[in-house]
């Protein structure tokens, strides 16, 4: 399938592409994983006829700031305007997001009194508990069907996109907040020190900032490819992040690993000048731990494409061998990183015979690229496939878990990274 239009006009040779920081140029390539469509623009069936646009996926390292990034390809609202992810439809996700808030509380004592902002707010399954404990929150959220929901559950929601402009139209209207938070949104940004600096200007002098991001340290020891897509336009180590913050008065003092999206890392912010949160220590010991696994040296990002390619190989491998086997695949998860993965391995209806997920707002579309119909996970019990291969995979327990029910027709389930495992 050809380039679409958007696609050749949207194209940005490394010579012509500067880091989003530093604006160093960039010429070392991290990973190139060609040709790929956005990872969340699902195709109806009418669509099926029509060419896709595809971009490269190609992300390189900066050899100044050491930020690894992708040339942006495509604009924020082509991306994000109308969007199909909806993070209620992940339980441990809610959960996550649940613990977080009585973490906070507990350690912050956020109250009836303090304001707390959502940049990307989503559906509201984070700032629900928020407002059952009765702290003030606004969010966020440049879609504006995905903000809808979260307006019916009653979270108000400012349908935009973030940015120092919109952080002192809210700080005029008095929204200064206590705390910020973005989960899954600071990779998300292409204008990142115009996002930084936003985030500066709203905290309140004594505030907090927390953001999530999958951790690059943990993408690269797992050999997590397919958590590079466009919709990620930069990946963060301890160390990258914290010199980004300080560019823009902002002091790390705490950072906490965590399980989720195959590892990642969620960081503790204040203004340079308070003197409220004290530094624990911990941002200086995992920056050193990054030193020690080479995430200074350049070369250490040089050998990832090769193993990326090694991956690509033992999945189309194991799926061309279950095929000659006469037994059958079906996905679960239709995420972004399923669109990568399958897009780069070149894995299409042949191989794998649809993908199943929870969301109604994907079921009955078809993930792009590869043009797998999207079905709902019942659709598994109808159809009894021998391998069911989990495209979500950072949510395999909870997907078995659901799922059990695959072993009693001794179905199995299948991870693909950082290879191929099949877990009975």
């Amino acid at each position: 399938m050809g380039l679409g239009t958007a696609a050749v006009e949207g194209l940005v040779s490394a010579a012509e592409s500067a880091c989003r920081f530093c604006s160093a140029p960039l010429t070392q390539t991290f990973v190139d994983l060609g040709l790929s469509p956005l990872a969340n623009s699902l195709l109806a069936e009418e669509d099926l006829d029509r060419e896709e646009p595809r971009y490269p996926l190609h992300a390189y390292v900066c050899g100044s700031c050491l930020l690894v990034q992708l040339a942006e390809q495509a604009s924020p609202q082509e991306i994000f305007e109308d969007y199909v992810y909806f993070s209620s439809y992940s339980d441990s996700w809610v959960e996550h997001a649940r613990r977080y808030v009585e973490q906070m509380i507990d350690r912050f004592g956020f109250d009836g009194d303090s304001s707390v902002v959502e940049i990307a707010s989503n559906d509201g399954y984070l700032l629900q508990w928020f407002v059952e404990r009765g702290v003030p929150v606004l969010g966020v959220e440049p879609a504006a069907n995905v903000a809808a929901v979260a307006e019916a559950k009653g979270i108000p929601t400012a349908v935009r996109f973030f940015s120092e402009q919109a952080a002192r139209e809210l700080v005029d209207e008095g929204r200064s907040a206590d705390l910020v938070i973005g989960n899954n949104v600071l990779a998300h940004v292409p204008g990142l020190n115009d996002f930084v600096a936003g985030i500066s200007v709203l905290l309140a002098p004594d505030g907090v900032v927390t953001m999530e991001f999958p951790h690059l340290l943990r993408l690269i020891e797992e050999t997590e490819f397919d958590t590079i897509y466009h919709e990620h336009f930069s990946y963060f180590s301890a160390l990258t992040v914290e010199r980004i913050f300080a560019a823009h008065g902002l002091r790390l003092f705490d950072v906490e690993e965590l399980p989720t999206h195959g590892g990642s890392l969620r960081i503790y912010g204040a203004q340079a000048g308070s003197e409220t949160h004290a530094d624990t220590g911990r941002v200086a010991e995992l920056v050193e731990r990054e030193r020690a696994a080479g995430l200074a040296d350049l070369a250490t990002y040089a050998h990832f494409d090769g193993r990326v390619r090694a991956v690509r190989q033992g999945l189309q491998e194991f799926l061309e061998g279950a095929r000659t086997e006469g037994r059958s695949v079906a996905a679960y998860g239709a995420a972004a990183k399923g669109v990568t993965l399958l897009n780069y391995c070149g894995i299409g209806p042949e191989l794998v015979q649809y993908v199943a997920d929870r969301s109604p707002h994907k079921q009955g579309l078809y993930l792009p690229g590869v043009r797998l119909p999207i079905r709902s996970p019942e659709h598994i019990a109808e159809t009894k496939p021998d391998y069911v291969l989990l495209l979500a995979w950072n949510l395999k327990d909870e997907i078995v878990e659901q799922m059990g029910h695959v072993r009693d027709w001794g179905g199995r389930f299948v991870t693909p990274v950082p290879k191929v495992a099949v877990h009975e």
